[in-house]
């Protein structure tokens, strides 16, 4: 006689199911730092013609504003707007995480470069200074909405124009806060860090679980 195994309860499979949030980032870093501490999600981005929609999400500075209020108040938007998004396309509700970085630098805020001729000119200042990286992560679930804040400090050793001519041109620069990315070729730039490598590249993973874990997100 062949013994059938009775079907997985139902509430077995369901927690066996890896919760799952939604990225409300086009940034490929945030998505491989995810990855690395095995967080499920789905990218939720802006489609056209939506952006117009929500004219909240205003990520240039406001008059007397200071870095962390300014980084702070980006990623808090970019969440609560997602959460709205999931209203209009009619989505699963889950939470949506977010997160902003800038530079500061003199205590002016540096985000990214408009242009070649806007980042040759943020790496030129950076040169041979100590500057600071701010990372703000949130996470709304449309009833409650978290932020926590990271801030680490990035010392550059001299350049020439050059090699900052050369790294301009190989385009890294101009998608990332302050003209450079730590995890590419700028890391022969960077002479010493003080805080968080992966806030530093735009998702600091202890304050990112640490916010995960106040959703009761398994981590």
């Amino acid at each position: 006689m062949r013994n059938i195994a009775a079907n997985p309860c139902p509430d077995r499979i369901q927690t066996m199911i890896p919760p799952r949030i939604y990225l409300a980032s086009r940034s490929p870093r945030r998505r491989e730092l995810l990855h690395q501490i095995g967080v499920q999600f789905d990218l939720l981005t802006f489609r056209s013609g939506e952006r117009g929609e929500d004219a909240d999400v205003d990520e240039t500075p406001l008059g007397n504003e200071d870095a962390e209020r300014y980084v702070t108040r980006v990623a808090l938007t970019k969440a609560e707007s997602g959460v709205r998004r999931l209203g209009w396309r009619q989505l699963t509700r889950r939470p949506v995480l977010s997160a902003d970085t800038t530079l500061e630098l003199d205590g002016r805020i540096i985000g990214k470069p408009k242009d070649a001729v806007d980042a040759n000119r943020i790496l030129a200042s950076l040169g041979g200074r100590r500057h600071r990286v701010l990372t703000a992560v949130a996470l709304s679930d449309g009833e409650h909405t978290r932020y926590r804040l990271n801030i680490s400090e990035v010392q550059f050793r001299a350049l020439d124009e050059d090699e900052i001519r050369r790294y301009v041109a190989s385009g890294e620069s101009l998608d990332k806060a302050g003209g450079y990315g730590i995890q590419g070729r700028a890391a022969m730039f960077v002479q010493e860090i003080h805080g968080s490598y992966s806030g530093i590249m735009g998702l600091p993973l202890f304050e990112t679980a640490a916010l995960l874990k106040e959703f009761d997100y398994p981590i």
